[in-house]
């Protein structure tokens, strides 16, 4: 990883922290949000985390959030449309 995406990580993993109450030494790339961490897309933490990393990186997360499985793939997704 780059310090772009080591940035991101941090901060996303903050985030998923403070809202989902997960270890921030948890939250790695290729940990699946659903399966890893527990924070699926029908439940109002997947809701309350996609706010708040569009308010924190400045990004619009689409309705296909769903598509973002794992950490690695919300990094990427948020450094490309950053």
């Amino acid at each position: 990883m780059n310090a772009v995406q080591d940035e991101v990580l941090t901060d996303l993993a903050d985030i998923v922290h403070e809202i989902a109450g997960v270890p921030l030494d948890e939250v790695l790339p290729q940990q699946s949000f659903a399966d890893d961490l527990d924070v699926d897309s029908l439940s109002m933490v997947e809701v309350e985390v996609v706010v708040a990393a569009e308010d924190r990186f400045g990004v619009v997360i689409p309705d296909q959030a769903a598509a973002l499985k794992t950490v690695g793939d919300a990094v990427d997704y948020i450094i490309a449309n950053h």
